[in-house]
């Protein structure tokens, strides 16, 4: 139950990031504890880091903020709604141009089908159509 035409967002941004690679922890590279850690801000009176010493690594700023019209957008141009149950996904009638459902991970395989099927009908596009059915039908 696939829509033959795919619903296209309103406008198609090309997504400009400031900074694609991920703040890394200073020292994350030393220390296998800290080696999965988020980004920490560092705090020491000494550090290099913290100091913004030439070849150290770089501090997370509010200025790599990506853009107030990019921010929270998918690669495919729309932004993520979650979706329980089909009642949830009607608020999405008039927007679905600029939003996208994403059905919740605790949905069941009926509900989830049933959503779908009224998403097709919604010209809602579902970002996670696809999950769970696949799976539980080989088994």
């Amino acid at each position: 139950g696939h829509p033959t035409k795919m619903v296209k967002p309103l406008v198609k941004h090309n997504i400009v990031k400031k900074r694609k690679k991920k703040f890394i922890r200073h020292q994350s590279d030393q220390f296998m504890r800290i080696a999965r850690s988020s980004w920490r801000r560092p705090k020491g009176i000494d550090s290099r880091v913290r100091r913004r010493f030439k070849g150290q690594i770089k501090l997370a700023n509010i200025g790599y903020g990506t853009d107030k019209r990019f921010r929270h957008i998918l690669p495919c141009g729309f932004k993520k709604f979650r979706v329980s149950n089909v009642k949830e996904l009607e608020v999405l009638l008039m927007h679905n141009r600029t939003y996208a459902a994403e059905i919740a991970h605790n949905v069941s395989l009926k509900k989830r089908k049933e959503i779908i099927l009224r998403a097709a009908q919604l010209n809602i596009k579902v970002t996670n159509a696809k999950a769970k059915i696949t799976t539980e039908e080989k088994e």
